[in-house]
């Protein structure tokens, strides 16, 4: 299948997207998609915006919606596959990894940072999702990344750790454990890695757990189907989130600034609300009416294009 296959919404005609790629530090080759204004002047120094995907997204889905519509807003746009899934390289394929996933953040300014048409101190992040996590963690550490917006975050860390809602006992907690280890024994010993079940489900109705169904209406389906995003990762990937908080220092963001962005009906709104609480100022915590979580993924007319535009332009100076 052809790597321009799949994208879920067409191509606007007022910006031009080009297949890039470039190492990350841990040398694996990252899979990216650049979106330009149509119009775009390359003699003069622009203002850059990263887009990551959903956990278990890919750039083809909603991430590309982003930067596309960034770049008909005169940014230059970047979106790209995580490490380990989507066409970047790494095997075992699907692996997930926090320090990873956080470095794909670096690494993409790396490859921003060095265009010569890319103003270096106007270089900002976009996390969706799971990636709103990533670029929270990269942009406590990488102060590159001069502002930050996330799009119905979930902090992976926490829900690996603790389970969703933190509903997680300790005891039902270690023996997930106990369960990964052994698999690791069985994978250190030739079998094949374990996937865990589908985060969105194929065939759902009714009485299909809510949440479940909100992602499988979008993943399972047309609307936002792409191969590349099968919503699975490897089962002992689970390990390292449990081991590595992904909001430690997040008041070290500050003074550079954070939005968040939440839907009014999102099941998913706590982990912004939390993290908002833990941020140090500047930040701002924006609700969508009538939005839920997944909405926010490729509902135009429900994603606040117009408060992201103000947001970087305002503060990529």
């Amino acid at each position: 299948m052809s790597k321009t296959d799949n994208y879920i919404f067409k191509l606007s005609d007022k910006v031009s997207r080009k297949a890039v790629s470039y190492n990350n530090r841990f040398g694996i080759k990252i899979a990216a998609d650049l979106y330009l204004p149509k119009d775009f002047d390359e003699s003069k120094k622009h203002a850059a915006v990263i887009i990551g995907s959903p956990y278990g997204g890919v750039k083809e889905q909603g991430a590309g919606i982003y930067a596309q519509n960034m770049a008909e807003r005169g940014f230059v746009a970047l979106t790209f596959d995580p490490s380990y899934n989507g066409y970047s390289g790494g095997e075992p394929r699907h692996l997930s990894s926090p320090d990873l996933f956080v470095e794909d953040f670096s690494a993409a300014v790396d490859y921003v940072g060095t265009r010569s048409f890319v103003d270096r101190n106007k270089i900002g992040a976009i996390g969706m999702c799971g990636s709103g996590g990533f670029a929270i963690s990269a942009a406590q550490v990488d102060r590159r990344i001069k502002a930050v917006a996330t799009v119905s975050m979930y902090d992976i860390s926490r829900a690996q750790a603790k389970g969703f809602n933190d509903s997680l006992t300790e005891k039902e907690r270690n023996e997930m454990l106990d369960t990964i280890a052994e698999q690791r024994y069985s994978e250190f010993e030739g079998s094949q890695p374990v996937l865990t079940p589908r985060g969105a489900p194929i065939g759902f109705n009714d009485d299909t757990d809510p949440i479940g169904r909100e992602f499988g209406e979008f993943y399972s389906t047309p609307r936002g189907y792409h191969p590349n995003s099968i919503t699975q990762f490897t089962m002992t990937s689970s390990m390292s989130f449990m081991n590595f908080p992904l909001m430690t220092y997040i008041k070290s963001i500050s003074p550079r600034p954070i939005l968040f962005i939440i839907g009014e009906h999102a099941h998913s709104r706590y982990f912004s609300e939390d993290a908002y609480e833990m941020a140090a100022e500047p930040k701002e915590l924006y609700a969508v009416p009538n939005a839920g979580h997944v909405d926010l993924y490729d509902k135009t007319d429900l994603i606040p294009f117009d408060k992201l535009e103000t947001f970087f332009t305002d503060n990529l100076k």
